[in-house]
């Protein structure tokens, strides 16, 4: 699984090199599958459900699950780019937020608060703590920010399958759920939105969008919880 996660950590690294006013998602797509191939991985996403692509690309009010398409950047956007890739029958999945050129004021805070509220979310995660620890963690973080915690979809557990149990919420009361012990490993998630928490879901059947329009911001790591606490395999710090 750390062999999975540093394919997705060097799919991130070079989505944010790419990434600029004028580039189509589909260039992006493009760009991910050849790193994903070339290191003798295959795309988790691609084919998944029959998600045609091989990431998501999720821009402004787009929560995630967007489409890559012939749709180009342009100055002040945000875009969520989600990856997975599949390496010798395990996963790595991670996400994150980057901008085009100059943004809002309003655009950056909610990209930092996301970013933080994943990564205290990782440092709450220690042997003895409820897996509800976490969740609660974010959503008081991101609230004290005067944001919101999309409630609809949340993080999961990952190893031979994309998905598994436990699910990870964004949400919640703390001191709820399994109790966490080594050898766990979670994508954990935060999906945060500018306006309300609530969302919905575009004609193609995949697009999350918040409800009233506001900007979104997705950020992800798969965590395994090991001897030394929480070991982030998708983060491209070679330490």
């Amino acid at each position: 699984m750390r062999d999975a996660g540093k394919i997705v950590a060097e799919v991130l690294a070079e989505m944010e090199k790419a990434i600029r006013e004028g580039v189509t998602t589909a260039m992006l797509d493009k760009i991910a599958e050849k790193i994903i191939r070339k290191n003798g991985a295959e795309p988790a996403f691609l084919g998944y459900h029959n998600f045609p692509a091989s990431i998501c690309t999720s821009i402004n009010n787009e929560v995630v699950h967007g489409i890559p398409g012939l749709r180009r950047l342009k100055e002040g956007d945000i875009i969520s780019i989600d990856v997975g890739t599949r390496l010798k029958g395990y996963y790595g999945d991670a996400a994150a937020t980057f901008h085009v050129g100059k943004i809002s004021p309003e655009a950056r805070k909610l990209i930092d608060v996301t970013r933080t509220s994943l990564q205290k979310a990782i440092d709450t995660m220690q042997v003895g703590k409820r897996l509800s620890d976490l969740s609660h963690t974010v959503q008081v973080y991101v609230e004290h920010n005067h944001l919101s915690v999309v409630r609809n979809y949340v993080g999961h557990g990952i190893g031979q399958e994309m998905h598994e149990e436990p699910q990870v919420p964004n949400f919640g009361l703390p001191g709820r759920g399994p109790v966490m012990q080594q050898g766990i490993v979670l994508a954990i998630e935060p999906m945060v939105n500018i306006g309300t928490w609530e969302v919905k879901v575009l004609n193609d059947q995949w697009t999350v969008v918040t409800a009233d329009g506001s900007l979104s911001a997705h950020f992800e790591h798969t965590v395994a919880l090991g001897d030394n606490g929480p070991e982030v395999l998708t983060s491209s710090d070679p330490n």
